[in-house]
């Protein structure tokens, strides 16, 4: 029976983690070492590197708002270095009928080798990642997009190294999105500048939070102002998931519109980005997304291998 119970032991711990899980929660909890050290593991498998390190790996991706790139881009990525995934639809899933995220978490730990979530509250999040014993990765919260971010970093990489001497302006709402656009400018060195309504603008902890870390990121009402002399222009739609549509709102980001005017203004060989889903002829107009300044699609395609070095990352 003792040998029995030794084996049992072995058994029941094959699995186990052999120390603390690595997450990827936030751009803002990593060092720039760190960030470029899971950029150039995206930029291997980019450029042909094959091998297969998360072979009997299992992803479970949690849901609780629709995507397409986020779902696609993690799935292939898992699958062509060698693991699995399982999607989970929040209101199919006991998470969706009052379980805890603490007992969710606990549960997936023994099933799953790490936990993709895309949600709306920080907080489900930040909970899911204490209760768990594997790695888990922000797909999005409504306060940050640090896997899209770290794709659009890889982008603007390709475009415009080194990043350091580089701008980037930023016209309209200071969403979840802007907010990991102003984690990477300080992370990464570049100077990014925020044309927001007053109403709509960053919180000011944000704003903060990078001027004490030496960050070059300021913010203004102004869209001219932000995108003179800038290499690379970004914007997001004015509605995101979880926002009631109203004409005040539109009213107010109008004059945030990035259009061929406003595209002038940066430098002649600046680039487009936008991490779609897009409303042509709201936030931006076809003649610039569909024009020669876009490279929304290489940034859209880079999803696929930034997340691929965050996930190598997270899993050793």
């Amino acid at each position: 029976m003792k040998g029995l119970a030794r084996q049992a032991a072995v058994i029941g711990n094959q699995g186990a983690p052999s120390g603390p899980p690595r997450h990827f929660l936030d751009i803002d909890q990593f060092d720039s070492a760190a960030l470029r050290g899971i950029l150039d593991l995206g930029f291997a498998y980019k450029n042909g590197r094959r091998d297969r390190p998360l072979a009997g790996k299992t992803l479970a991706m949690i849901f609780e708002k629709p995507s397409t790139r986020t779902r696609v881009s993690f799935e292939v990525a898992m699958r062509h270095l060698g693991g699995d995934t399982i999607f989970l639809d929040a209101a199919d899933t006991q998470l969706g009928r009052g379980e805890t995220v603490a007992d969710t978490a606990r549960v997936l730990s023994r099933y799953v080798d790490a936990i993709m979530i895309r949600t709306n509250e920080s907080r489900k999040l930040e909970e899911l990642a204490h209760h768990a014993a594997v790695p888990v990765i922000n797909g999005l919260t409504d306060a940050s997009h640090p896997c899209q971010i770290m794709a659009d970093v890889m982008t603007l990489q390709e475009k415009k190294a080194p990043l350091a001497s580089r701008i980037v302006a930023w016209s309209g709402d200071a969403n979840n999105v802007a907010a990991s656009w102003i984690h990477a400018a300080v992370r990464f060195g570049f100077a990014l500048r925020l044309a927001c309504p007053d109403e709509l603008g960053p919180p000011q902890r944000l704003i903060d939070w990078a001027q004490q870390e030496g960050g070059r990121v300021r913010w203004t009402s102004e869209p001219l102002e932000a995108v003179a002399g800038a290499d690379c222009v970004v914007t997001d739609t004015w509605i995101s998931m979880g926002i009631t549509a109203s004409v005040n709102r539109h009213n107010q980001l109008a004059p945030y519109r990035v259009d061929e005017q406003l595209m002038a203004h940066a430098k002649p060989d600046a680039i487009f980005m936008h991490c779609l889903p897009v409303k042509r002829g709201e936030e931006v107009t076809a003649g610039v997304i569909d024009g020669p300044h876009s490279v929304v699609w290489d940034e859209a395609e880079n999803r696929l291998h930034a997340q691929k070095g965050i996930l190598a990352w997270c899993l050793g």
